[in-house]
């Protein structure tokens, strides 16, 4: 039985019916301007490339983002950057739901911009996340519900309250600040194209929502409009909430209480503002169960003579999991031509999170 299942896709136009911004170059000059900032690396991983019979393999390192072990700090920040310019001088709550990364993500800069942040986070919340959201002096909250009706109770609380919603995913009522979120993800890729020597043929991005997907997707978009590289997004399969709504065409809920390790990617309904462009734009729709995370958390521990050593997150490794195992098992050499994947591949993954340190 092969645990790996692909969509594929035929890109067409897209419209932009949702109104993403376009303004990648000032979220970029934004993150320059924190005192925290610096590219996060770009791993070439050579050996495994020339192994796997491809002419490159890049790991985008988001491990190293404004020391909070993972990405999320680019969207947040740049959110809450945009809903301090009509109020800078206020004393504010923000609220949140998150699996982790993101909730450390505001509360983080929220304490540093001197506001309070309250998080919640979903049922089955692993204790050392919940520490490393306390430590920057939030309250956290964490429900008997799932993750997306997580999510609806802190957009109910934050509006009975009259504070802040910092979600990056688009609900009734709350759709600027997502997209803001959404475009803060940009840098990733805007700084990945500057490291590399050449221009990927392959990108391969981890799917929870499909905000961070959509983020980097939609740069992609406007810096290759004629040459759009392969894309396809990453999903955990017992919540492939995007993978799901493509094949039945139609936006769709997982519902109940699905478990993946990939605790980031535990979301059962797709961001309404993003999802239209993945459908549009991306060549792929893969799922996996979690043993190609498994794969790619030891990987990036024990690299092929000569790569570098990285960590690499439950939710960070999924990308490079199923991109070694797709080129190197046999049972998956019909899949390699659907996903046009050769010789002269050049495939970036991005490593959206280091490995959670121990209590």
């Amino acid at each position: 039985m092969q645990n790996i299942e692909v969509l594929l896709n035929r890109p067409t136009e897209y419209a932009n019916v949702t109104g993403l911004s376009t303004n990648f170059e000032d979220a970029h000059r934004f993150h320059q301007s924190l005192d925290e900032y610096e590219p996060t690396p770009l791993h070439a991983l050579k050996s495994l490339a020339k192994s796997l019979h491809v002419k490159g393999i890049y790991v985008k390192d988001e491990s190293y983002r404004f020391g909070l072990n993972a990405f999320k700090g680019l969207g947040v920040s740049y959110a809450l950057n945009e809903i301090l310019k009509h109020a800078p001088e206020a004393k504010h709550t923000f609220v949140s739901c998150t699996d982790g990364n993101h909730g450390k993500a505001l509360a983080w800069r929220a304490q540093e911009l001197g506001h309070q942040a309250i998080i919640f986070m979903p049922q089955g919340s692993e204790r050392r996340r919940v520490k490393a959201i306390e430590q920057y002096d939030a309250e956290v909250i964490v429900t008997e519900m799932n993750y997306d009706d997580t999510v609806r109770l802190a957009a109910a609380y934050a509006d009975e309250h009259n504070y802040y919603l910092v979600q990056d995913t688009t609900l009734p009522h709350a759709a600027t600040v997502p997209k803001h979120v959404v475009l803060g993800y940009s840098t990733m890729i805007v700084e990945a194209l500057a490291q590399m020597p050449v221009k990927p043929t392959h990108v391969f991005l981890q799917a929870g929502v499909g905000s961070m997907a959509g983020g980097v997707l939609w740069y992609l978009c406007h810096r290759f409009p004629n040459e759009l590289p392969f894309v396809g997004t990453i999903e955990a399969n017992s919540c492939a909430c995007i993978y799901e709504s493509v094949a039945q065409n139609t936006l769709i809920s997982i519902g109940g209480t699905p478990y993946t390790l990939m605790a980031g990617l535990n979301c059962g309904e797709a961001n309404p503002a993003t999802f239209p462009l993945l459908k549009a734009k991306c060549s792929a729709f893969i799922k996996c169960s979690d043993e190609f995370t498994v794969q790619g958390m030891l990987r990036a521990k024990n690299p092929v003579a000569g790569d570098p050593a990285f960590s690499s997150g439950e939710s960070g490794a999924v990308g490079l999991g199923v991109v070694e195992e797709v080129l190197s098992n046999a049972c998956y050499h019909s899949l390699r031509q659907q996903l046009r994947l050769d010789g002269q591949s050049v495939v970036l993954v991005f490593n959206t999170e280091g490995e959670l340190e121990d209590e």
